[in-house]
This record gives C-alpha cells, structure tokens and sequence, in this order.
C-alpha cells in the first residue's frame, strides 16, 4: 500500500506539472504584451486559428449565386514567401454567370487563354488585369464558366504586412491606410494579400500559398444585402440584377446601397407588424 500512495503521488505531481503551462502558453498567444488586444486577437482570428482545416472541393462545388453568398464570413488565408499569414474574412462578392451574362468574361461560353480557369473544377483561382495595373481574384464555381469576384475582405491578421504591401504596389497611397481601406475593393484586396497573375489558376482546396478556412458566426439571410454588381457598364438587364451580396453594417464593404438596405429595413418591419 505504502508504494501504490507514492506511485498515485508522482503521477498527481507529473500532470499538475505538465497541464498548467499548456494553459498559460495557450493564453498567452491571444493576448500583446500588457494586455492590450491587437487586431490578431479579434474574435474572428483566435476563433479560426483553433479551427483551422481548409474548405474542401465540396464547398465550392455549387452554383454561383449560391457559392457567391457562401463565402461570406469565411476566411481568406494567404501564406507568404516569409513565412508569414495574412487572414481576411470575405464581406462582399460578386457573381458571374458565365453563358448568357453580359457582364461576365465568359459570356457566350467563349473560352480563350485569359478566361480558361473560369472553365476549370469549382475553387480554381481566375486572375486578372484591369487597366494594365491592378488584379481582381475570381473563383470558379458550378456552371460553365461561371465564378464568384471577391470584392472586399475584413482583415484580420497580418494588418502590418498588408500595409507594406499596399505600399509597395504600383500607384498604391503612401500615407498610412486604415484597417477599413486595406481591402475595400477587388485590386485593392489584391494588393494588400500580394495575389498577382501568378495566382491564375491555382487551386484553393490544394495551394500552399492561399487557401480559405471556414468561418465562425456566419450570417443569416437578413444580414446579406443583394444589389446591382459595380463598374460593369452598360450590360442591358445585367446591370440591374442582384447579384453583388456583401454583409449589411459592415465597414469593410467597398459600397453600400443604403436605398436597398432602406427597402430590408423596411420589409422586415411589415413582416413583424
């Protein structure tokens, strides 16, 4: 007996030795020094860290329309060559249906050399240039042709990184930008997560240099507003369809459409009355 007590007695000393400073180490990686919470330690990015997996082939294998409101909340995660993570929580989309969409780049399910990963498996990255400068990143989707513009992204991790890269880019501001300015907007979410034509059609559900996660407290129905799509031009009925969705009341959005959040607003309180 008298053995079988100093047996029980080491082994209670060994876990409190060893479950304590597990803990503490845990805690420690969200939170700065003195306490303070830096952007790394919003809700959003300690929540995913924990839940890290990527998105699979199953989650971009969907139609547009639908693929294009999915990936609100979620995360946009981008490794770069120092080692270093950028994570963004995409707030704004837009659709494009291929076929018969005026406004889409595969319009008439023309296939050319600039357009093919829009023809690729669904989570096929389709990058390209506008006005010789800037990039917009695309993913394709369900449907020939078809794919989902990221528009605007909510950072989350690596602000400082971003910064130096909206710097760095071509005709990019020098003063210093706000967290809402980083990537509010497609060419300016590019520069701030360095995805260039390089990324053309890489794939999202394999890639080491930029994938998504899943995200936490994703929105509901209410929150998602669905407007007219931006900077498409003269594109007949096209231009009227709803078919940009971005999160009502968030700041990271590039435009807001208060006319149609006016019309929610007002929907959902005659369906209360």
């Amino acid at each position: 007996m008298p053995r079988k007590r100093k047996l029980l007695a080491q082994l209670s000393a060994l876990q409190s030795n060893s479950s304590f400073p597990q803990i503490n180490a845990l805690e420690n990686l969200n939170t700065t020094s003195g306490g303070d919470c830096s952007p790394k330690s919003s809700k959003y990015f300690v929540t995913e860290k924990r839940n890290s997996s990527r998105l699979e082939a199953d989650f971009f294998n969907q139609p547009c329309v639908s693929l294009a409101k999915s990936f609100l909340g979620q995360i946009l995660v981008r490794k770069l060559p120092d080692g270093r993570e950028l994570w963004g929580r995409i707030v704004e989309t837009e659709a494009y249906l291929g076929g018969e969409d005026e406004a889409s780049h595969s319009k008439g399910g023309k296939q050319t050399q600039r357009n093919a990963a829009m023809f690729m498996k669904p989570g096929t990255l389709y990058v390209y240039q506008i006005y010789g400068i800037y990039f917009c990143v695309n993913v394709s989707s369900q449907g020939e042709g078809a794919a989902v513009l990221l528009r605007s992204l909510e950072p989350l991790q690596g602000l400082d990184a971003m910064r130096e890269l909206r710097r760095t880019s071509r005709k990019a501001p020098s003063k210093l930008l706000k967290d809402w300015q980083l990537c509010n907007g497609p060419s300016r979410l590019c520069q701030a997560f360095g995805i260039d034509k390089a990324f053309d059609q890489r794939d999202l559900t394999q890639d080491t240099d930029i994938w998504m996660v899943p995200g936490q407290d994703l929105p509901g129905e209410q929150d998602v507003v669905a407007t007219t799509r931006i900077g498409i031009g003269n594109r007949g009925e096209w231009a009227q369809k709803p078919l940009r969705f971005y999160l009502r009341g968030n700041k990271f959005v590039s435009v807001v459409d208060k006319k149609m959040e006016r019309e929610m607003a007002a929907r959902g309180h005659l369906s209360c009355s």
